[in-house]
């Protein structure tokens, strides 16, 4: 496994979590609706996932990697991760959005006339922002040679990634074609929504290549995917 090449691991992992995006989205086409229960317990399997991928394969290598590097241990990932979760908040209230079951009258962020479809698939790629970056971020550290860097920990955050993307995707499209949408066109919307995650995978990649900001930047991505699923995913499994 050492002697792969993290790059195309990374380009192999963030297209794997947008399939797996894609994946739920097609559920669409088996059901109309999705149990509430059942939904509420995939989304807080979701939540799980990155609360544990967040810590083990992104604080903790930045904590590490901290030391190594000759930093105050706690400085870069108090300071990254405090700064990662500031960017989500600021993203959420700027980008406009609208999460699932509530009317298109309590969306979030600056007003606009889009469409609830176009504000559920926004919610969702927001989600996804922070997930791609994460993936690249660990994945360019293992490429650089940095120490603490785990291929493994790259490989297992990408597995969690993908795996809490299948209810994400389902969530998108499912609801939209109960609201009337064409399943085809439902399931295109909800593989549209993971997008994202290769493009800033890509710009973590190259970022964690300059080996001084990489623990602030894995801290960044951990405390951004906190801040997704403490406001976002828990919050709505319940």
């Amino acid at each position: 496994m050492e002697n792969l090449n993290p790059v195309l691991l990374a380009l192999i992992a963030t297209i794997g979590s947008w399939l797996a995006t894609a994946f739920g989205s097609s559920f669409v086409f088996l059901f109309k609706t999705i149990n509430k229960k059942i939904m509420d317990m995939l989304l807080g399997f979701a939540a799980g996932v990155m609360i544990a991928a967040s810590y083990w394969s992104l604080l903790a290598p930045s904590i590490e990697m901290s030391k190594n590097l000759g930093f105050i241990p706690w400085i870069p990932p108090l300071i990254g991760f405090l700064g990662g979760g500031l960017f989500l908040y600021s993203i959420d209230k700027i980008i406009p959005h609208l999460h699932k079951d509530f009317p298109i009258s309590e969306a979030e962020g600056i007003k606009t006339s889009f469409s609830r479809s176009i504000l559920l698939v926004l919610a969702i790629t927001l989600h996804n922002i922070p997930e791609g970056l994460a993936v690249g971020v660990a994945f360019g550290a293992v490429a650089a040679n940095l120490p603490s860097a785990d291929i493994y920990g790259a490989i297992a955050l990408a597995i969690g990634i993908a795996i809490q993307n299948i209810p994400e995707g389902a969530a998108v499209s499912i609801p939209m074609y109960g609201d009337g949408m064409k399943k085809g066109r439902a399931f295109l919307f909800g593989t549209a929504s993971g997008i994202v995650e290769p493009i800033f995978a890509i710009a973590g990649l190259f970022l964690a290549q300059l080996a001084l900001i990489t623990p602030w930047l894995l801290a960044f991505a951990a405390g951004a995917m906190i801040y997704v699923t403490l406001d976002e995913i828990i919050p709505e499994s319940r």
